[in-house]
């Protein structure tokens, strides 16, 4: 039964993993979409966001199966428990990548009120995110999930300048409040995302010491 219940875990895994990388695909692809004002690559996002909730059911599932047929114990549920929650957090990532899409269909070719550095960075950024916290789940490792949260003050900080930059170029051309608002909102989204993968590395902490801590 045990062997059978680690190589149950084992594919479980290897899902989770799938569905991070396509996450972390989804949240570039959304935002090339933004910096290349491609309107068909925008409207891939919603294709792909689809995929992704397709094996979030699929995990789900899995774990249900787990906990019925296998009955696991102690740290073994909290695993489980914690897969259920990440699966849900790389859910709301995908969506927010969708939102970002969605933006860029709105702006659609109408010029950028300014060049997009800063916004290409967060997206990097969180998605090293969510790949560095994937990676303390896997590996149980609590520094490197501690690492996720200091990445996360990198990527506050990156929001605070563009929402302040964008903030003064709308001041001083209150023509541009549209789309400048508009491309906060993608700042936000992607602070958000950041704030999930921050999330998943709070779950893995819970699993090595059963303690729900928050990570600043």
């Amino acid at each position: 039964m045990r062997k059978n219940f680690i190589t149950q875990l084992e594919e479980l895994n290897i899902k989770l993993l799938k569905m991070g990388a396509m996450v972390q695909e989804i949240i570039d692809v959304s935002v090339k979409a933004l910096a290349k004002q491609d309107i068909e690559l925008a409207r891939k996002v919603y294709e792909m966001d689809d995929e992704i909730d397709k094996i979030e059911l699929e995990i789900e599932m899995d774990c249900m199966n787990l906990i019925a047929l296998q009955q696991p114990m102690a740290r073994d549920l909290r695993v489980i428990a914690t897969v259920l929650k990440i699966i849900t957090d790389l859910e709301r990532m995908g969506d927010h990548a969708v939102n970002i899409a969605k933006v860029t269909l709105e702006i659609g070719d109408e010029p950028l009120v300014k060049p997009l550095i800063d916004i290409p960075k967060m997206a990097k950024l969180a998605q090293n995110m969510v790949r560095k916290s994937l990676n303390s789940f896997m590996k149980l490792d609590v520094m490197l999930a501690e690492e996720v949260a200091h990445d996360d003050e990198d990527v506050d900080l990156l929001y605070e300048y563009i929402y302040t930059e964008l903030i003064d170029m709308m001041i001083d051309n209150p023509n541009i409040v549209k789309q400048a608002t508009k491309l906060l909102f993608i700042g936000r989204y992607l602070e958000r995302i950041a704030d999930h993968a921050t999330n998943i590395g709070e779950r893995v902490i819970y699993i090595v010491t059963g303690e729900n801590i928050e990570i600043n």
